[in-house]
């Protein structure tokens, strides 16, 4: 009865530390090909046309998602701003507001999002279908390292094209507010425009692009981590990538948090 106790106990305890210990090998997993990967980027020989079309992929496919969400996300925050200050009488400010909330969280936190979703997901899901076709293999046997050929030119075009997609965001995104509250809602132009003058500063602009560097650095290391590793066939794929999209999301978000509080007080 003793020894059933025991092995009893001891089986509660491996289940009860296995997701810990999951999370921590995912972690440790993440954070070694991350690494390995900075280190290929710098190392020749260097392959040019892939990091181009890396950046294609990145950015310049994920311009008009991006673009259509920012407007409706301007759109939507002006007329939820432009009705909350009608009560004081503010509403002249809500060119303002909406330009801190897009530049500083909105732009940077929605771009990342949309990139994992059409971006990362298709990355998790690229590298998981290589892996489980042995073409991983097959190119590594060729003496070509896997890791610089296809998560070096990865990790770079998020990290530096995520950027770029934050400021078409907050562009688009101030476009939309505008179409709301001057043409629609009958604001005054000059106040719009004089509001966003005395409330953006530079300060917010380089804020949202930094967020926006780290969330591309992260889509990437995460994603690439999940398709890389991936096994069991074409279901093991599809675990990958939906689980390459929720890290994403999620570390998205709590790093979000960490940048503000950071950067806020700088």
């Amino acid at each position: 009865m003793k020894e059933g106790a025991e092995i009893s106990r001891g089986q509660l305890l491996d289940r009860a530390l296995e997701p810990v210990l999951a999370f921590l090998d995912n972690i440790g997993n993440i954070v070694t090909l991350t690494f390995q990967t900075i280190v290929w980027l710098v190392r020749p020989p260097f392959r040019p046309a892939q990091f181009l079309a890396a950046m294609d992929f990145m950015g310049a496919q994920s311009v008009f998602i991006v673009g259509l969400t920012g407007v409706f996300s301007g759109m939507v925050v002006t007329l939820q701003t432009s009705y909350a200050l009608r009560a004081f009488s503010a509403e002249g400010r809500v060119g303002g507001l909406v330009a801190v909330s897009l530049a500083r969280e909105l732009a940077p936190v929605f771009s990342a999002i949309m990139v994992t979703a059409r971006a990362g997901s298709a990355m998790a899901a690229e590298l998981g279908n290589m892996r489980v076709t042995e073409q991983i293999d097959a190119i590594a046997t060729m003496g070509v390292s896997p890791v610089q050929y296809l998560l070096s030119p990865r990790l770079f075009a998020a990290t530096v094209m995520l950027p770029l997609l934050c400021i078409l965001y907050t562009s688009v995104g101030m476009c939309g507010s505008y179409l709301v509250a001057v043409l629609w809602l009958g604001g005054d132009e000059g106040a719009f425009f004089q509001s966003i003058r005395d409330f953006a500063l530079p300060k917010d602009i380089s804020m949202g692009l930094i967020k926006a560097c780290v969330f591309g650095f992260i889509v990437s290391s995460v994603s690439c981590r999940h398709g890389f590793y991936a096994s069991g066939g074409a279901r093991g794929v599809g675990v990958a990538t939906t689980r390459a999209v929720v890290e994403s999301c999620v570390t998205v978000l709590v790093t979000n948090y960490i940048l503000t509080q950071l950067l806020l007080d700088m």
